[in-house]
């Protein structure tokens, strides 16, 4: 059997499950392609960003399972979820993923709408007569 590592990332309400196995550098998304599921060059560089730091892309399979939020979201939380991978494989390189920040989870989520008001903060419109 294949000797895989996972890493789970998340970023607001999106979450992705990374499973890392030495292969033939086929990453599949939910089913798809890569390049068609992330269509940006920018999104897919900012992905594969600590694989290419730290270990050679085209030597590793990825299978990524993505939930919720948006792309640039999902983006974020499956850049945690493969640098989470790649310390599980090998731990001497977590102060390098932590010294670049691929290793902090962003905590800001949305903020919740108040009674009262027109959102989570925004006031209804005031008049004075």
């Amino acid at each position: 059997m294949l000797k895989e590592t996972i890493g789970i990332g998340r970023r607001k309400t999106s979450v992705s499950s990374v499973r890392l196995r030495r292969g033939t550098g086929i990453i599949d998304v939910n089913g798809r392609s890569f390049e068609e599921y992330f269509p940006l060059q920018l999104q897919r560089d900012e992905i594969l960003a600590p694989l290419q730091k730290f270990s050679n892309p085209e030597k590793c399979d990825l299978i990524i399972r993505v939930k919720g939020g948006g792309i640039e979201g999902q983006a974020i939380a499956t850049r945690l979820g493969i640098s989470r991978a790649l310390v599980q494989e090998n731990e001497e390189i977590r102060g390098d993923l932590k010294e670049l920040g691929y290793l902090t989870r962003d905590p800001r989520k949305r903020e919740r709408k108040k009674y009262g008001r027109a959102g989570a903060r925004k006031r209804f419109q005031f008049s004075k007569r």
